[in-house]
């Protein structure tokens, strides 16, 4: 009798090599040849380990996400638990050796030496194609074609958990079909933990497609972005774990209406929501408030949060766009390493003391990237640049931009507020109108400068309303006078510019720079 020798084989010891696959190998459909010996050249032997746990497959009698991830999570428990070998880290994986020899009876195989104290409970023999496994995974291509002595046995044998038996199957018959017969997301789930396991991109690809067409909800989408991650995995999934950031930011895109819910979310889920460009927030003060509060919530230990904040929650901060006085709180804030505050802060005061045509452009290069720091939201609050002098007497120089969208959006009767900038420890705002002129009876652009409203406080100052209407970056006065506010009282002009609207939004009026109206506001306080 010709003697055999058995593979046991971890696809974790496979290194990496040269492998290519041509497109009419890995999409043509040999659902016939499925363990049919008239075309293979294998035996493919499943050994199949006792789990004290639950030995179901991880898919099977899970009716949601939440409990496959309960369920997976308490087998990994359990299994760390329960494992007698020396690395407990990892689950136990079978490993290349052979057996004395191929005649010897299926339970007899104590190759398995302290690898796992679980006996193998069952056997599963199938025909195998080597050419069509090898077309479809870099795992099967170079375990038969590595040119060892191993490449060139008949019988190759896989050790696996009992819960991982569902899944495999399914791969090895997707391998052939290029289809599977499981639909439920938890099923899809094991399937393409096993597909990542195997180097089966196509398989990857394919489960990522189908659950990224099913409903998600906050729990399956924390959940695939969670996954555990490998670079294979990472390219196959990318669509799966970008629709479930898109999906998150989408949901949590009003914070404050789900505050409680989302002072729990885990970090991956708050890195998905400051992502976004659309968050609906007043200004990015209240994110950097919102993420001070959030990490204090989730480490309470301060060398924890300043990890956290450092390595991975800074960069979703857009430290530009925050005040300057918020600024100077960054810088005094214990909750950041020193050195990361003043990166930030000093990235941020040189970009807004760059032209306004070169932030656009550091903005532009920043387009499609997770990078985002240099992109402005889309702020209940406009952001403004504030210059302040103290000599020869208190004043302030503001700056306020706004896009011609924005100003479209204003008609017929909408208004637009910036954030909020300090004189004399008072706090003030410009705000933005689509107006009635009361004499003419048209729409029109109009301009006011407001007061924070505390109490009956009264405050003096001289103001001055300039716009931009010409490329050269020259401010044109249009409107200057004195004021003395009262609690939360306005000033401005409902016309500023003295045109009718529709002069004011014409594709040639002067006032858009580029698509951008660049208006100014210079307060002086009276002595």
């Amino acid at each position: 009798m010709r003697e055999t020798n058995t593979d046991l084989f971890d696809p974790r010891t496979v290194m990496d090599s040269d492998f290519s696959r041509t497109a009419s190998a890995s999409e043509g459909d040999f659902g016939f040849a499925f363990n049919d010996s008239n075309f293979s050249d294998r035996l493919l032997r499943i050994e199949i380990m006792g789990e004290q746990a639950d030995s179901r497959p991880d898919g099977e009698g899970c009716n949601s996400i939440a409990d496959w991830a309960r369920h997976r999570k308490r087998r990994r428990e359990d299994i760390k638990k329960e494992t007698c070998c020396e690395n407990q880290d990892e689950e136990v994986e079978a490993m290349i050796e052979e057996s004395p020899s191929g005649d010897e009876s299926v339970n007899g195989n104590e190759s398995t030496g302290s690898m796992d104290c679980s006996a193998v409970v069952r056997v599963k023999t199938l025909h195998i194609s080597s050419p069509i496994l090898a077309a479809k995974s870099p795992f099967f291509y170079k375990l038969f074609s590595n040119g060892m002595k191993e490449s060139e046995q008949r019988h190759v044998t896989l050790r696996i958990n009992a819960s991982e038996e569902a899944a495999l199957m399914e791969l090895l018959n997707f391998m052939y079909s290029n289809t599977l017969s499981t639909t439920s997301p938890p099923a899809l789930l094991d399937v393409l933990m096993a597909a990542d396991k195997y180097e089966v991109v196509s398989c990857m690809r394919y489960c990522s497609r189908q659950l990224r067409n099913m409903s998600m909800t906050p729990e399956s989408a924390l959940l695939y972005l969670e996954l555990p991650s490998s670079v294979l995995m990472a390219e196959a999934v990318q669509p799966l774990t970008d629709a479930a950031r898109q999906f998150l930011a989408c949901r949590y895109k009003d914070m404050t209406k789900f505050q409680d819910e989302v002072m729990v979310l885990p970090l991956a889920g708050i890195e998905a929501i400051l992502s976004s460009d659309d968050l609906q927030i007043a200004s990015e003060d209240a994110v950097y408030d919102f993420v001070l509060k959030w990490a204090k919530t989730q480490y309470p230990r301060v060398e924890e949060r300043r990890e956290v904040l450092g390595s991975r929650l800074a960069r979703f901060i857009r430290f530009p766009y925050l005040t300057c006085r918020k600024l100077k709180k960054v810088l005094t804030c214990n909750d950041f390493d020193h050195d990361v505050a003043s990166k930030v802060v000093l990235e941020a005061l040189f970009f807004k003391a760059e032209a306004p045509h070169r932030q656009r452009i550091l903005a532009a290069e920043e387009a499609g990237t997770m990078n985002r720091r240099f992109v402005e939201r889309a702020y209940k609050y406009r952001p403004v640049k504030v210059v302040e002098f103290e000599l020869p007497w208190q004043q302030c120089v503001v700056y306020l931009d706004l896009k011609r969208e924005e100003c479209a959006n204003l008609f017929p009767s909408g208004r637009v507020y910036s954030q909020a900038f300090h004189l004399g420890g008072q706090g003030f705002f410009l705000s933005a109108h689509c107006n009635m002129d009361q004499q003419s009876s048209f729409h029109c652009f109009g301009l006011f400068l407001g007061m924070q409203e505390k109490g009956s406080v009264s405050f003096a100052v001289d103001y001055e309303f300039a716009a931009r209407s010409k490329p050269t970056e020259e401010f044109f006065s249009k409107y200057k006078g004195n004021y003395t506010f009262t609690g939360g009282k306005a000033v401005g002009y409902r016309n500023l510019f003295a045109i009718p609207w529709t002069a004011f939004m014409a594709e040639d009026s002067l006032y858009f720079i580029n698509g951008v109206l660049h208006l100014r506001a210079e307060l002086t306080i009276r002595h």
